[in-house]
């Protein structure tokens, strides 16, 4: 269990390996969400069009973050690296930046940890 600040500052991320995603040339990531549930397959066989995604575009700043994550990078050095490129903009840094890091990795599974 995180027990004090450092040690959350010090988590390292990395992208998920079941995750699919695309970047276009301004660096805006879509997240491509594989829909394979029974059901929709079962659609599908029926001609139903859906599409074998769905697609989930992050904003400038959650595009950027993500791809900041590469098992490497802690949160404190992306954290730093976010407010050289952003400036004022992005704070509270840390606030933010953990709420957007947990959600992607707790809601949405897109990310995890490395260690612990």
């Amino acid at each position: 269990m995180l027990n004090n600040n450092e040690d959350v500052l010090n988590i390292i991320y990395k992208i998920s390996d079941s995750i699919e995603f695309e970047v276009d040339n301004e660096s805006i990531v879509t997240i491509m969400i594989k829909q394979d549930h029974k059901v929709q397959n079962f659609f599908r066989k029926l001609k139903f069009r859906i599409p074998e995604h769905k697609k989930l575009s992050l904003d400038e700043y959650g595009s950027w973050i993500f791809l900041q994550i590469d098992g490497k990078k802690n949160v404190k050095a992306i954290g730093e690296s976010l407010e050289e490129k952003y400036g004022d903009k992005v704070h509270p840094l840390y606030e933010r930046l953990l709420l957007f890091l947990n959600h992607i990795d707790t809601n949405c599974h897109y990310i995890e940890k490395v260690n612990l």
